[in-house]
Protein backbone atom coordinates (compact mmCIF):
# COMPACT_ATOMS: atom_id res chain seq x y z
CA UNK A 1 0.00 0.00 0.00
CA UNK A 2 1.38 3.38 -1.01
CA UNK A 3 -0.13 6.62 0.24
CA UNK A 4 -0.20 9.75 -1.87
CA UNK A 5 0.89 12.65 0.34
CA UNK A 6 -1.48 15.60 -0.28
CA UNK A 7 -0.91 19.30 0.22
CA UNK A 8 -1.76 20.07 3.84
CA UNK A 9 -4.94 21.80 4.91
CA UNK A 10 -4.22 25.44 5.81
CA UNK A 11 -5.62 28.15 8.08
CA UNK A 12 -6.73 31.75 7.73
CA UNK A 13 -5.99 34.28 10.45
CA UNK A 14 -8.49 35.65 12.95
CA UNK A 15 -8.00 38.35 15.57
CA UNK A 16 -9.69 36.48 18.40
CA UNK A 17 -10.67 32.94 19.33
CA UNK A 18 -13.97 32.36 17.51
CA UNK A 19 -17.06 30.65 18.81
CA UNK A 20 -19.18 28.28 16.77
CA UNK A 21 -21.67 29.79 14.32
CA UNK A 22 -24.21 28.41 11.90
CA UNK A 23 -21.60 28.85 9.17
CA UNK A 24 -18.72 27.09 10.93
CA UNK A 25 -20.72 24.48 12.80
CA UNK A 26 -19.19 23.08 16.00
CA UNK A 27 -15.50 23.86 16.53
CA UNK A 28 -12.64 21.99 18.14
CA UNK A 29 -9.65 23.99 19.39
CA UNK A 30 -6.00 22.90 19.42
CA UNK A 31 -2.70 24.50 20.42
CA UNK A 32 -0.80 25.89 17.41
CA UNK A 33 2.59 24.21 17.37
CA UNK A 34 5.57 26.20 16.11
CA UNK A 35 7.52 23.74 13.98
CA UNK A 36 7.66 22.17 10.53
CA UNK A 37 4.37 20.93 9.12
CA UNK A 38 4.82 17.25 8.40
CA UNK A 39 2.70 14.56 6.77
CA UNK A 40 3.76 11.06 7.81
CA UNK A 41 3.07 8.27 5.32
CA UNK A 42 3.70 4.79 6.76
CA UNK A 43 2.80 1.82 4.57
CA UNK A 44 4.09 -0.84 6.94
CA UNK A 45 7.52 -0.99 5.31
CA UNK A 46 8.60 2.53 4.36
CA UNK A 47 8.03 5.78 6.23
CA UNK A 48 8.10 9.10 4.36
CA UNK A 49 7.76 12.63 5.69
CA UNK A 50 6.27 15.25 3.38
CA UNK A 51 6.19 18.98 4.03
CA UNK A 52 3.92 21.93 3.46
CA UNK A 53 6.03 22.97 0.45
CA UNK A 54 6.15 19.44 -1.03
CA UNK A 55 9.83 19.15 -0.07
CA UNK A 56 10.60 15.72 1.42
CA UNK A 57 11.77 15.96 5.03
CA UNK A 58 12.51 12.27 5.53
CA UNK A 59 16.31 12.50 5.40
CA UNK A 60 16.45 15.29 7.97
CA UNK A 61 14.73 13.38 10.78
CA UNK A 62 16.12 9.84 10.88
CA UNK A 63 15.19 9.49 14.57
CA UNK A 64 11.51 9.98 13.69
CA UNK A 65 11.73 7.50 10.83
CA UNK A 66 13.23 4.88 13.15
CA UNK A 67 10.87 5.53 16.07
CA UNK A 68 7.60 5.90 14.18
CA UNK A 69 8.26 2.84 12.04
CA UNK A 70 8.12 0.85 15.27
CA UNK A 71 5.54 2.91 17.15
CA UNK A 72 2.74 3.24 14.60
CA UNK A 73 0.34 0.30 14.97
CA UNK A 74 -0.44 0.02 11.26
CA UNK A 75 -0.29 1.72 7.87
CA UNK A 76 -1.58 5.28 8.09
CA UNK A 77 -1.26 8.84 6.80
CA UNK A 78 -0.89 11.43 9.55
CA UNK A 79 -0.92 15.22 9.51
CA UNK A 80 0.97 17.02 12.24
CA UNK A 81 3.95 19.11 13.27
CA UNK A 82 7.62 18.30 13.75
CA UNK A 83 9.06 20.16 16.74
CA UNK A 84 12.23 20.23 18.83
CA UNK A 85 12.25 21.03 22.54
CA UNK A 86 15.18 22.27 24.59
CA UNK A 87 15.66 23.32 28.20
CA UNK A 88 15.92 21.64 31.56
CA UNK A 89 13.15 19.28 32.70
CA UNK A 90 10.33 21.35 34.12
CA UNK A 91 11.24 24.35 31.95
CA UNK A 92 11.29 23.00 28.42
CA UNK A 93 10.02 24.96 25.42
CA UNK A 94 9.94 24.63 21.67
CA UNK A 95 13.17 25.75 20.02
CA UNK A 96 12.79 27.01 16.45
CA UNK A 97 16.50 27.64 15.98
CA UNK A 98 17.40 24.09 17.01
CA UNK A 99 14.72 22.76 14.67
CA UNK A 100 15.85 24.86 11.70
CA UNK A 101 19.42 23.59 12.10
CA UNK A 102 18.17 20.13 11.16
CA UNK A 103 17.81 21.17 7.52
CA UNK A 104 21.44 20.53 6.61
CA UNK A 105 22.98 19.03 3.46
CA UNK A 106 25.51 16.90 5.35
CA UNK A 107 24.16 13.53 6.50
CA UNK A 108 26.78 13.41 9.25
CA UNK A 109 25.52 16.72 10.66
CA UNK A 110 21.91 15.54 10.53
CA UNK A 111 22.86 12.32 12.33
CA UNK A 112 24.69 14.26 15.04
CA UNK A 113 21.81 16.65 15.65
CA UNK A 114 19.26 13.83 15.64
CA UNK A 115 20.94 12.65 18.84
CA UNK A 116 21.71 16.06 20.38
CA UNK A 117 18.34 17.71 19.61
CA UNK A 118 15.90 14.91 18.71
CA UNK A 119 12.56 15.86 17.23
CA UNK A 120 9.01 14.97 18.21
CA UNK A 121 5.97 14.52 16.02
CA UNK A 122 2.70 16.07 17.22
CA UNK A 123 -0.18 14.41 15.36
CA UNK A 124 -3.43 16.31 14.85
CA UNK A 125 -5.21 14.64 11.93
CA UNK A 126 -5.63 11.20 10.36
CA UNK A 127 -6.04 11.15 6.58
CA UNK A 128 -5.88 7.42 5.97
CA UNK A 129 -5.77 4.23 8.01
CA UNK A 130 -5.10 0.90 6.34
CA UNK A 131 -7.11 0.81 3.12
CA UNK A 132 -9.50 3.54 4.28
CA UNK A 133 -9.10 7.03 2.80
CA UNK A 134 -10.55 9.34 5.46
CA UNK A 135 -10.09 12.72 3.80
CA UNK A 136 -13.77 13.05 2.87
CA UNK A 137 -14.89 12.11 6.37
CA UNK A 138 -15.79 14.90 8.82
CA UNK A 139 -13.02 16.00 11.15
CA UNK A 140 -15.00 14.70 14.14
CA UNK A 141 -14.70 11.16 12.77
CA UNK A 142 -11.05 11.60 11.77
CA UNK A 143 -10.19 12.86 15.25
CA UNK A 144 -12.00 9.96 16.94
CA UNK A 145 -10.10 7.46 14.82
CA UNK A 146 -6.82 9.29 15.43
CA UNK A 147 -7.33 9.05 19.19
CA UNK A 148 -7.99 5.32 18.91
CA UNK A 149 -4.97 4.77 16.66
CA UNK A 150 -2.52 6.64 18.88
CA UNK A 151 -3.87 5.66 22.30
CA UNK A 152 -0.87 5.11 24.54
CA UNK A 153 1.63 6.03 21.83
CA UNK A 154 5.07 6.64 23.37
CA UNK A 155 7.42 9.58 22.88
CA UNK A 156 8.44 10.96 20.33
CA UNK A 157 4.92 10.52 18.94
CA UNK A 158 2.30 12.70 20.62
CA UNK A 159 -1.39 13.36 20.07
CA UNK A 160 -2.21 17.05 20.30
CA UNK A 161 -4.67 18.01 23.00
CA UNK A 162 -8.03 19.54 22.09
CA UNK A 163 -10.98 21.29 23.70
CA UNK A 164 -14.43 22.38 22.60
CA UNK A 165 -14.39 25.18 25.20
CA UNK A 166 -13.47 28.57 23.64
CA UNK A 167 -12.68 30.01 27.07
CA UNK A 168 -10.09 27.31 27.68
CA UNK A 169 -8.70 27.94 24.19
CA UNK A 170 -8.28 31.62 25.10
CA UNK A 171 -6.37 30.58 28.21
CA UNK A 172 -4.15 28.34 26.09
CA UNK A 173 -3.44 31.29 23.82
CA UNK A 174 -1.97 33.16 26.77
CA UNK A 175 -0.32 30.35 28.71
CA UNK A 176 1.18 28.14 26.02
CA UNK A 177 3.19 30.94 24.45
CA UNK A 178 5.52 30.55 27.42
CA UNK A 179 6.35 27.06 26.12
CA UNK A 180 7.16 28.35 22.63
CA UNK A 181 3.80 27.70 20.97
CA UNK A 182 2.46 30.47 18.76
CA UNK A 183 -1.31 30.43 19.05
CA UNK A 184 -4.48 28.38 18.81
CA UNK A 185 -6.23 26.73 15.85
CA UNK A 186 -10.01 26.32 15.55
CA UNK A 187 -11.20 23.44 13.36
CA UNK A 188 -14.77 22.86 12.14
CA UNK A 189 -15.79 19.39 13.25
CA UNK A 190 -18.10 18.83 10.29
CA UNK A 191 -15.53 19.60 7.56
CA UNK A 192 -13.76 17.16 5.26
CA UNK A 193 -10.01 17.49 4.78
CA UNK A 194 -9.34 20.18 2.18
CA UNK A 195 -5.77 20.00 0.80
CA UNK A 196 -4.30 23.44 0.16
CA UNK A 197 -7.46 25.25 1.30
CA UNK A 198 -7.53 27.79 4.16
CA UNK A 199 -10.59 26.44 5.92
CA UNK A 200 -9.12 26.28 9.44
CA UNK A 201 -8.85 29.34 11.69
CA UNK A 202 -5.60 30.37 13.40
CA UNK A 203 -5.35 32.89 16.21
CA UNK A 204 -1.97 34.37 17.11
CA UNK A 205 -0.85 37.18 19.35
CA UNK A 206 -0.85 40.63 17.73
CA UNK A 207 1.60 43.13 19.17
CA UNK A 208 3.23 46.36 18.06
CA UNK A 209 6.72 47.77 18.54
CA UNK A 210 8.59 50.90 17.46
CA UNK A 211 11.75 49.94 15.60
CA UNK A 212 14.58 51.67 13.70
CA UNK A 213 15.04 51.37 9.93
CA UNK A 214 18.67 50.33 9.44
CA UNK A 215 18.77 49.21 5.82
CA UNK A 216 16.87 47.81 2.87
CA UNK A 217 17.22 45.11 0.28
CA UNK A 218 16.40 45.82 -3.34
CA UNK A 219 13.34 43.98 -4.66
CA UNK A 220 14.00 40.82 -6.66
CA UNK A 221 12.75 42.66 -9.76
CA UNK A 222 15.76 44.94 -9.41
CA UNK A 223 13.64 47.98 -8.73
CA UNK A 224 12.34 49.39 -5.47
CA UNK A 225 12.59 48.21 -1.87
CA UNK A 226 11.97 44.52 -1.36
CA UNK A 227 12.34 44.43 2.41
CA UNK A 228 13.19 46.95 5.08
CA UNK A 229 15.55 45.75 7.79
CA UNK A 230 14.77 46.96 11.28
CA UNK A 231 16.53 47.00 14.61
CA UNK A 232 16.27 47.68 18.34
CA UNK A 233 18.81 49.12 20.74
CA UNK A 234 20.29 46.80 23.36
CA UNK A 235 22.50 48.65 25.87
CA UNK A 236 23.29 51.24 23.23
CA UNK A 237 24.02 48.69 20.46
CA UNK A 238 21.62 48.60 17.49
CA UNK A 239 20.79 44.98 16.72
CA UNK A 240 18.96 43.71 13.66
CA UNK A 241 15.72 42.07 14.77
CA UNK A 242 13.87 41.30 11.54
CA UNK A 243 12.45 42.62 8.32
CA UNK A 244 9.32 44.24 6.90
CA UNK A 245 8.15 43.07 3.49
CA UNK A 246 4.96 42.77 1.40
CA UNK A 247 5.00 46.31 0.04
CA UNK A 248 2.82 47.33 -2.90
CA UNK A 249 4.56 48.14 -6.21
CA UNK A 250 3.92 51.84 -5.69
CA UNK A 251 5.17 51.75 -2.10
CA UNK A 252 8.38 49.95 -3.09
CA UNK A 253 9.27 52.80 -5.45
CA UNK A 254 8.17 55.49 -3.00
CA UNK A 255 10.37 54.03 -0.28
CA UNK A 256 13.50 54.40 -2.41
CA UNK A 257 12.76 58.11 -2.73
CA UNK A 258 11.76 58.56 0.91
CA UNK A 259 14.82 56.75 2.26
CA UNK A 260 17.36 58.29 -0.13
CA UNK A 261 18.41 61.04 2.34
CA UNK A 262 19.29 58.34 4.91
CA UNK A 263 21.43 56.16 2.63
CA UNK A 264 24.99 55.90 3.95
CA UNK A 265 27.76 56.78 1.49
CA UNK A 266 31.53 56.52 1.68
CA UNK A 267 34.08 59.30 1.07
CA UNK A 268 33.73 58.81 -2.70
CA UNK A 269 29.95 59.13 -2.55
CA UNK A 270 29.33 55.43 -3.20
CA UNK A 271 26.47 53.66 -1.40
CA UNK A 272 27.59 51.66 1.63
CA UNK A 273 26.19 48.14 1.81
CA UNK A 274 26.11 45.59 4.60
CA UNK A 275 25.93 41.81 4.71
CA UNK A 276 22.76 40.42 6.23
CA UNK A 277 22.56 37.35 8.42
CA UNK A 278 22.64 34.02 6.66
CA UNK A 279 20.83 30.82 7.50
CA UNK A 280 20.57 27.40 5.93
CA UNK A 281 17.44 28.64 4.19
CA UNK A 282 19.17 31.54 2.38
CA UNK A 283 21.93 29.36 0.91
CA UNK A 284 23.81 31.33 -1.73
CA UNK A 285 21.10 34.00 -1.92
CA UNK A 286 22.31 37.61 -1.96
CA UNK A 287 21.70 38.96 1.55
CA UNK A 288 23.45 42.29 1.10
CA UNK A 289 21.54 45.47 1.90
CA UNK A 290 21.79 49.22 1.51
CA UNK A 291 22.77 50.77 4.84
CA UNK A 292 20.68 53.59 6.29
CA UNK A 293 21.57 56.05 8.99
CA UNK A 294 19.53 54.86 12.00
CA UNK A 295 17.24 57.86 12.29
CA UNK A 296 13.83 56.79 10.93
CA UNK A 297 11.39 55.09 13.31
CA UNK A 298 8.42 52.98 12.28
CA UNK A 299 5.76 51.03 14.15
CA UNK A 300 5.39 47.37 13.19
CA UNK A 301 3.02 44.56 14.07
CA UNK A 302 4.56 41.30 15.25
CA UNK A 303 3.41 38.11 16.91
CA UNK A 304 6.31 36.86 19.02
CA UNK A 305 10.04 36.85 19.62
CA UNK A 306 12.45 33.97 19.04
CA UNK A 307 15.43 34.78 21.22
CA UNK A 308 16.31 38.39 20.45
CA UNK A 309 14.61 38.54 17.02
CA UNK A 310 11.07 38.65 15.68
CA UNK A 311 10.00 35.09 14.91
CA UNK A 312 8.29 36.00 11.63
CA UNK A 313 8.40 38.81 9.10
CA UNK A 314 6.71 41.82 10.69
CA UNK A 315 4.10 44.12 9.15
CA UNK A 316 4.38 47.85 8.65
CA UNK A 317 1.85 49.86 10.66
CA UNK A 318 2.96 53.52 10.36
CA UNK A 319 5.92 55.86 10.49
CA UNK A 320 6.69 57.43 13.85
CA UNK A 321 8.33 60.83 13.22
CA UNK A 322 7.61 61.69 16.84
CA UNK A 323 9.92 58.98 18.17
CA UNK A 324 13.67 59.26 18.67
CA UNK A 325 15.54 56.25 17.33
CA UNK A 326 17.52 55.79 20.55
CA UNK A 327 14.27 55.19 22.44
CA UNK A 328 13.54 52.03 20.44
CA UNK A 329 14.76 49.41 22.88
CA UNK A 330 13.82 45.89 23.91
CA UNK A 331 12.21 47.28 27.04
CA UNK A 332 9.01 48.09 25.12
CA UNK A 333 8.40 44.46 24.15
CA UNK A 334 6.01 42.15 25.96
CA UNK A 335 7.60 39.50 28.15
CA UNK A 336 6.03 36.08 28.36
CA UNK A 337 5.92 33.94 31.49
CA UNK A 338 7.62 30.58 31.05
CA UNK A 339 5.40 27.50 30.72
CA UNK A 340 6.74 23.94 30.75
CA UNK A 341 6.19 22.18 27.41
CA UNK A 342 5.48 18.91 29.25
CA UNK A 343 2.27 20.48 30.58
CA UNK A 344 1.14 21.14 27.00
CA UNK A 345 1.95 17.64 25.79
CA UNK A 346 -0.15 15.93 28.49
Amino acid sequence: MRYEIPAPMLAKAAATVPTATAKTGPLLYEPKWDGFRGLIAWDGETLEIGSRGAKPLTRYFPELVDALSVTLPGPCLLDGEIVVATGAPGAQRLDWEALSQRIHPAASRVAKLSVETPAMFIAFDLLAAGDADLQQKPFAERRERLEALLAGAPHPLHLTRTTDDPDLARRWLDEFEGAGLDGVVAKPLDDAYAPGKRTLIKIKHARTADVVALGYRVHKSGSGVGSLLVGLYDDGVLRQVGGVAAWSDAMRQQLVEDLAPLVERDADGDIVTGEGERSRFTGSKDVSFVRLRPERVLEVRYDQLEGSRFRHTVQFARWRPDRDASSCTYDQLDTVDGYDLARVLH
